[in-house]
């Protein structure tokens, strides 16, 4: 039996994970560079950013655009084909 692949690339990563990622690769200072987005600026915290991304659909939205592009990208260059770090 055939497996199904999403075609969605979010599909499976949590927010939570999702900005862990942004923030270790890009900074609060790069998210809110890219994003203008008060809680990344001013005593950023991922619990708080979680919490307004919930409740903002426009600002997750741009979130997940940018780790779509970022990652993407990234996943190109390195020949990877979508494999996340650490699968075989």
């Amino acid at each position: 039996m055939p497996l199904h692949k999403s075609k969605d690339p979010l599909h499976g990563i949590t927010l939570e994970k999702l900005l862990t990622e942004l923030v270790a690769k890009l900074g609060w200072e790069g998210l809110a560079y890219r994003i203008d987005i008060r809680c990344f600026r001013f005593d950023p915290s991922i619990k708080s950013s979680l919490i307004f991304l919930r409740k903002t659909p426009w600002a997750r939205a741009k979130v997940e655009q940018l780790y779509v592009s970022v990652f993407a990208a990234a996943k190109t260059e390195n020949g990877e084909g979508g494999k996340v770090d650490g699968e075989a």
